[in-house]
């Protein structure tokens, strides 16, 4: 009718047993509240606390305990005490509410998934310890665009600073399990498990999940009951800690202290809780493998069946095993092999090469063995690499060959199911020498290998390097079916390396074994540079040495061996680059590209920030040494699909410092823990360009503002031209524009559409903005690229116009004032050039001032005009008057000489009178005429009418 449980502890750290009816209200008369045991008490290992009699006992078979401790490793529903919840990262207000609901922790039967989108999906589990205690959880966290956080806050929703708790968790290895520990205090505890993945773009693929298998917890008191054996498990004794896995071919269901055999027609696998019918033989059901190469050099094809066998040969319609092939010739050694027997490939001594169909042989003098890995030939698994296989799960997976021999390549096995890993790992112990090695750029070594997947499903290949045992990172990765193509990866530091080859068919879970014709083949890999390994042809030594002498002195850095006898060291010309220090002939020094400079080691070619360029105006020179620092471009906010805030941050480094990469990036979601341990761990990039992806703390909610997604944009400078284009889609007019162009080596930028090669990426600048610079990308796509593969940026900055030219300037002359001339220089309008000449300086020369002689002879010229003026016109007054005497003398002449009749007396002039002259007014139609007759003064009247009087007085004929 009723049980026993304690109270809470008290300040004393003492609690009491009280008892508590099933059924409220249903009974009376229970026992009095009794001490209990003190809130540290706990039982051990394997035992129990019986609160009626407060006694420890054994956990009987089947069962077990963790005593003050629990563990959760069943996850077909979520465990009491968890909660899973989901929030949204948008900061749009206008977005749906609901697109994060569901958006959780998923159980998974044998683990716990999170989400797959840019929601933040929480597991929550609060606990209270009475002592301090620990958490332990294995997870798996493969994908770098899915933020995976731990933290511990108290109950006041303090985050607590104790020794362990580490926030971000590392990467780990594709498809291995880590174990993370974490020491909590005493008292409340909320844990939490919250992912936050990136979908920067729709095209992109979902992130992969994060996985939990295990969560185990101690400082708890005490715990009042044993936990039954989960399916597939058992334990067998009394006072179990732990269950026990059942194994192959036998079954166990929950609570088990025993597993059971399976049927003679039924298999199940390792851990299983119940047998599964054997199904009749297919062709999936077998694979082939090449018989060592016998003592006439032959093998042949043989076909076995998968282990553990799963099918019956007996059943209708079941496929038996083919029978062997025909004997055919081994194929050959690998370079730097050789065949004592012709059955076994063994490595050439030290100092010795072989291409693999020969004998090994001495390096001639004066040359000596190029070290490297070659493998192209495919008859047994070469020394040094491994094939396993490998299931999240744990099935037999384990006990499989992972990849075949197939004479000329090596090809992926069936594995147990299509969510198998099917792993190739190589390790080499380290590099000889430095192929470049200077403040610019380090190179130790190549990885090239060649390889094709043949799928129909969505089948992944993963390329991942593990440097110095330290952690494993994914380099990249392939999807779908994948022609036959060649990969390369240059080594930057000089290390013990892994390498490793991961292929999965499927991703799904609850996968069976439906593509298991899906493959990744690998033809070939070659590691140069390897320490300790073979050589397949030789190559000279400068200055003496090899074969039997002294070891090789390779030349100094940015030098080449002549081709001649002499075998000297000479350094390559300006401007070019050389790859190795053992180079042959000049041929090897490569040329920089237009307008760059070689360092002074001629390991890479940069922009010294002066260009050069020749227009119909004459020759534009520029020099912009101002922007040899790193400048950062911030593009706008940008929103994923569920509407979570993030900010693309690119920093250019775009010339000078002797091609030194400037531009650096961080990773911190990992790297601000792990530096506290190793500061080689740090996730940094340098670069000419990089980008990461900024999430601050207002978009996240919570924490920190974190940097993540590193991309290299550009390591290697193209060179620089200078071209007329009109770009659209910066929104700019036709202009003038100086290129500079980049590469990136390090491989594939797989950010929207793939990119077979990292095509160049284009940083132009004008003198359109006259303030200190700007930085702007497409404005059809801000984010710098359209494509995913090409990048262009316009800088604005007027420290990039042209030098100045005395043609940038005119002459201005001034008007002598004072008896001075000045003479000064002036920049033409517009003004478009900076630096370079300078204005001359004004000039003063001694002039004479005209202006005064200028108008006395512009006045005396008026002058001598009216008096010229003047006396023409009395001339023509005084020529008028002679004019008119002049014809009466004519008229008075002709009538003397004429005989013309005698006058009329009356008409004579009498002596002692005057002749009165009386003259017709007429008018005169010319200019002079006019002026002559017009009237002045009264008494200036020339002409006077007088009255004739006539005589009347005849005269007798």
């Amino acid at each position: 009718d009723y049980h026993f449980e304690y109270t809470e502890c008290d300040n004393t750290n003492s609690r009491w047993r009280v008892a508590i009816p099933n059924i409220p209200g249903s009974c009376i008369g229970f026992p009095e509240p009794t001490q209990g045991k003190e809130c540290s008490f706990s039982c051990g290992s394997g035992e129990f606390l019986n609160i009626p009699t407060e006694t420890c006992i054994k956990c009987t078979p089947g069962t077990y305990s963790l005593g003050s401790g629990v563990r959760f490793d069943e996850w077909d529903v979520l465990p009491t005490g968890f909660l899973a919840a989901s929030s949204s990262q948008s900061v749009n207000l206008q977005s749906d509410v609901n697109s994060c609901n569901q958006s959780l922790w998923t159980p998974k039967d044998q683990y716990i998934e999170s989400n797959r989108d840019d929601c933040s999906a929480s597991l929550i589990y609060r606990v209270n310890l009475k002592t301090e205690g620990t958490i332990a959880f294995e997870y798996q966290y493969t994908d770098s665009n899915m933020f995976f956080e731990f933290f511990v806050q108290n109950d006041q929703c303090q985050m607590t600073d104790f020794k362990g708790n580490v926030k971000y968790m590392p990467i780990s290895e594709t498809g291995k399990w880590v174990s993370h520990e974490v020491k909590l205090p005493k008292g409340s505890n909320v844990l939490y498990w919250r992912t936050t993945g990136m979908v920067m773009h729709k095209d992109n693929e979902d992130p992969k999940p994060v996985r939990m298998r295990s969560i185990h917890i101690t400082g708890i008191s005490y715990t009042s009951k044993c936990f039954p054996c989960k399916a597939g498990t058992f334990s067998q004794d009394e006072g179990a800690s732990s269950c026990q896995l059942c194994p192959k071919n036998t079954y166990a269901a929950k609570g088990s202290y025993m597993c059971s055999f399976c049927e003679h027609d039924y298999y199940s696998d390792p851990g299983s809780s119940e047998c599964k019918p054997k199904e009749p033989c297919t062709a999936d059901d077998y694979i082939f493998t090449h018989s060592p190469c016998d003592e006439e050099g032959q093998t042949q094809l043989q076909y076995s069946w998968v282990e553990p066998m799963v099918c019956r040969e007996d059943l209708e319609g079941a496929v038996s095993l083919p029978q062997p092939g025909k004997k055919q010739q081994c194929a050959p050694c690998n370079p730097g092999h050789f065949s004592s027997d012709g059955s076994k490939c063994l490595p050439c001594p030290q100092g010795t090469f072989s291409n693999g169909t020969t004998e090994c042989s001495q390096c001639p003098a004066g040359t000596e063995p190029v070290l490297g890995l070659e493998y192209k030939w495919w008859s047994s698994l070469p020394q040094g690499i491994k094939s396993s296989c490998f299931n999240v799960d744990n099935t037999n997976c384990d006990v499989m060959k992972g990849w075949l021999m197939a004479q000329d390549h090596i090809v992926t096995g069936t594995g147990a199911s299509d969510n198998d890993y099917l792993i190739l790992s190589l390790s080499v112990p380290g590099y000889s020498y430095q192929i470049k090695n200077d403040s610019k750029s380090i190179e130790v070594a190549r990885v090239t290998f060649t390889f094709e997947l043949d799928c129909v499903s969505q089948c992944e290949l993963f390329f991942m390097v593990d440097t110095n045992r330290k952690a494993t990172r994914v380099k990249n990765s392939w999807q779908g079916k994948q022609d036959k193509q060649v990969y390369t990866y240059i080594v930057p530091e000089n290390f013990t390396t892994t390498f490793t080859w991961a292929f999965q068919r499927s991703s799904n879970p609850k996968a069976g074994r439906e593509f298991v014709t899906d493959v990744a083949k690998i033809y070939a890999i070659n590691v140069t540079n390897a320490l300790n390994s073979v050589s397949s042809h030789c190559r000279p030594c400068a200055q003496g040495g090899g074969s039997g002498d002294a070891d090789c002195v390779p030349c100094p850095a940015g030098f080449y061996i002549t081709e001649d006898s002499s075998r000297a060291c000479v350094e390559c010309p300006d401007n070019t680059v050389v790859a190795d220090r053992h180079a042959l002939g000049r041929d090897s020094c490569e040329p920089c590209g237009p307008a760059a400079r070689s360092n002074p080691s001629h390991s890479a070619c940069y922009s010294d920030c002066t260009f050069t360029y020749e227009t119909e105006s004459g020759v534009l020179e520029f020099n912009y040494s101002g922007l040899n620092g790193t400048t950062s471009k911030v593009t706008g906010p940008s929103f994923t699909a569920k509407g979570t805030m993030y900010n693309l941050v690119y920093n250019i480094s775009l010339c000078g410092n002797e091609g030194a990469m400037k531009a650096q990036c961080v990773d911190n979601v990992t790297s601000a823990q792990l530096s506290q341990k190793d500061q080689s761990q740090r996730t940094q990039m340098e670069a000419f360009v990089c980008r990461s992806t900024i999430i601050t703390s207002e978009a996240r909610g919570i924490g920190a503002t974190v940097s993540s997604q590193i991309l290299n944009l550009a390591d290697r400078f193209l060179g620089t031209r200078a071209h007329t284009l009109s770009i659209g889609m910066l929104n700019t007019s036709i202009f003038t524009t100086i290129s500079q162009l980049f590469k990136s080596e390090t491989g594939t930028v797989r950010y929207g559409n793939d990119c077979s090669l990292p095509p160049p990426l284009s940083s132009n600048q004008t003198y359109h903005n006259p303030d200190h610079g700007v930085v702007v990308g497409l404005v059809k796509c801000p984010e710098g690229t359209c494509d995913g593969c090409t990048f262009h940026f316009l800088w604005t900055t007027p420290k990039v116009c042209p030098l100045c030219r005395e043609v940038d300037y005119k002459q201005v002359t001034e008007s002598c004032q004072g008896g001075i001339e000045r003479t000064h220089y002036e920049w033409k309008a517009p003004g478009r050039c900076t630096g370079g000449v300078s204005l001359p300086p004004e000039t003063r020369n001694v002039c004479m001032d005209l202006s005064l002689w200028l108008k006395v002879g512009i006045g005396g010229s008026i002058l001598v005009a009216v008096a010229l003026v003047f006396l023409t016109c009395l001339f023509w007054k005084k020529n008028k008057k002679l004019e008119y005497k002049y014809s009466s003398l004519l008229m008075n002449g002709s009538a003397k000489d004429g005989g013309e009749l005698p006058a009329v007396d009356s008409c004579a002039i009498m002596e002692g009178e005057e002749e009165d002259v009386i003259f017709a007014n007429k008018k005169n139609k010319s200019f002079f005429g006019k002026l002559m007759n017009k009237k002045k003064d009264p008494e200036e009247v020339e002409f006077q009418s007088v009255q004739l009087q006539l005589n009347t007085r005849h005269r007798n004929v």
